[in-house]
């Protein structure tokens, strides 16, 4: 999972936004010859209501079908921080996920000091794709209780015969309860990806009233904003892709990718800690191993051999991270699962109340729409193998391969293919990609930098995305490219 970051960007326009806001071109539709009229959704007033201190917050209206834009309405959740001085227009941003509230990272902005510079001249708009967060309806698969079984479970850890059959039958199940759980079921499902994010967010640039859309995106807020560039490269003023995702790649190689990306930087941790679990990949493995047939004791719950995996996977993330997970990899090797378990639990996003954001039942949802289906289980079976390959830290566990099964098994078709964009018009856009990104590794943002005709921007570093998290290299010429347009030199490292 790309994991949603708590951090975002600003961006400014040049001049003030005082012209016509430039018109959303329609989505082809396939009923009809005729594209469907927006004007309604495009035009709306947005009704901004105070919620928290220098915050606003409101609803955008969009279709659930945009084939059929007279059908049922749902609504995107927004949040703003106005600018506190001279205004030049707005900057939207997305955090990743998928699945990741940009409402959340808005507010958390508004309190970020890197971006106060930003700020006095932005109003930032946070949004929460459809179907996620504040937006409704919700995507709704697992309740709570069934969310906390299945990561108890070790059925992904059994790659017997049995054990497969066991795996499909339950990925199975989990796509025909999000079905049936989410209002608007299958239809819902057929509308929540990246296709449709896009055309929600050209909907919320007209809704603003801005003429070109200057957009912060990271991690899979990249690939929102790329897509967005194919789309409306001419709707387009600035965009800022930090933790880049490479859309041409296949679900399989993603998957693959990222587990290497992951590897590498449980390598980088080990000759940083120097400690004996994480010293290299035996070492690790023998910590973790036991747990797939005895998970220990975590406060009131226990600490699977899956949740241990995807607790490292959450302190990957950041170098920030590093002396909380080395601490609690040495609270495993005493028998404690609990500071990883916590890992585990921020990772899903769920509360100390046990209730969940929602935010992986709405990360499934979207990668089952974005992706090419792979159907062929000895395909998946080979996904398994180059994945062990690539990352052999996983070697006990399957936590990647249950995505390729939900998918294969997901109860609608995908509305996208990956594919590499080539957007004619667009204005230059800043790639920012760091060296040893476990989630979304260096060489996706050169492949995205090269696609979209953009400044490559890199990081020498082991952490997921960096813009505004510290580092005044980076902060500095991101901020001049959203600024006043000033890309950096290429081959620029920071």
């Amino acid at each position: 999972m790309h994991r949603a970051v708590g951090l975002a960007a600003c961006a400014v326009l040049l001049a003030a936004c005082t012209g016509t806001p430039a018109p959303v071109p329609p989505p082809v539709s396939s009923s009809s010859s005729r594209p469907p009229d927006l004007g309604k959704f495009t035009t709306q007033k947005l009704a901004w209501s105070p919620c928290g201190e220098a915050l606003d917050c409101a609803h955008l209206s969009v279709p659930l079908d945009y084939a059929a834009p007279d059908g049922p309405a749902i609504t995107v959740g927004l949040l703003r921080h106005k600018a506190t001085k001279q205004r030049i227009g707005s900057l939207v941003v997305n955090p990743g996920g998928p699945g990741g509230r940009g409402t959340s990272t808005a507010a958390a902005l508004a309190k970020t000091p890197a971006a106060a510079p930003l700020l006095d001249r932005f109003d930032l708009v946070g949004f929460d794709p459809r179907g996620v967060g504040t937006s409704e309806p919700r995507i709704t698969c697992r309740t709570d209780a069934e969310q906390d079984a299945d990561r108890a479970s070790d059925v992904e850890s059994n790659m017997s015969p049995e054990g497969v059959k066991k795996q499909l039958a339950e990925t199975t199940a989990y796509g025909a309860k999000c079905a049936e759980a989410s209002k608007y079921g299958k239809t819902l499902l057929a509308n929540v990806g990246t296709r449709d994010v896009v055309r929600d967010l050209d909907v919320l640039r007209a809704a603003l009233g801005d003429e070109k859309l200057t957009y912060l995106g990271y991690s899979y807020g990249t690939q929102i904003g790329a897509a967005y560039a194919e789309a409306y490269p001419r709707n387009v003023r600035a965009l800022l892709l930090d933790g880049a995702i490479d859309p041409a790649q296949g679900l399989v190689d993603s998957l693959v990718t990222q587990a290497a990306g992951f590897q590498d930087a449980l390598n980088e941790f080990g000759k940083w800690c120097a400690c004996p679990f994480a010293g290299s990949t035996p070492a690790f493995q023998r910590l973790m191993r036991p747990l797939i047939t005895k998970p220990i004791p975590a406060g009131t719950r226990k600490l699977s051999f899956e949740d241990a995996i995807t607790g490292t996977f959450a302190g990957l993330y950041s170098r920030g991270d590093w002396p909380a997970l080395k601490a609690a990899l040495a609270q495993v090797a005493q028998g404690n699962g609990r500071t990883l378990l916590a890992f585990a639990d921020d990772y899903y996003q769920r509360d100390r109340d046990g209730k969940y954001s929602g935010a992986i039942d709405g990360y499934f949802a979207v990668r089952c729409a974005d992706h090419t289906r792979v159907t062929d289980r000895a395909a998946i079976d080979r996904a398994h193998e180059k994945m062990l390959a690539g990352a052999p830290f996983l070697a006990g566990g399957t936590p990647d391969t249950s995505e390729l099964d939900i998918c294969s098994t997901w109860p609608v078709p995908p509305t996208s293919a990956e594919h590499a964009p080539h957007p004619a018009g667009l204005p230059k856009t800043l790639v920012v990609s760091t060296t040893h990104d476990p989630a979304t590794p260096h060489q996706q943002g050169i492949d995205l930098a090269k696609d979209l005709g953009g400044v490559l921007l890199t990081y020498e570093g082991v952490q997921h995305t960096v813009f505004l998290q510290g580092d005044a290299c980076v902060d500095r010429a991101g901020i001049a490219y959203l600024v006043d347009g000033t890309s950096p030199a290429a081959g620029t490292r920071c």
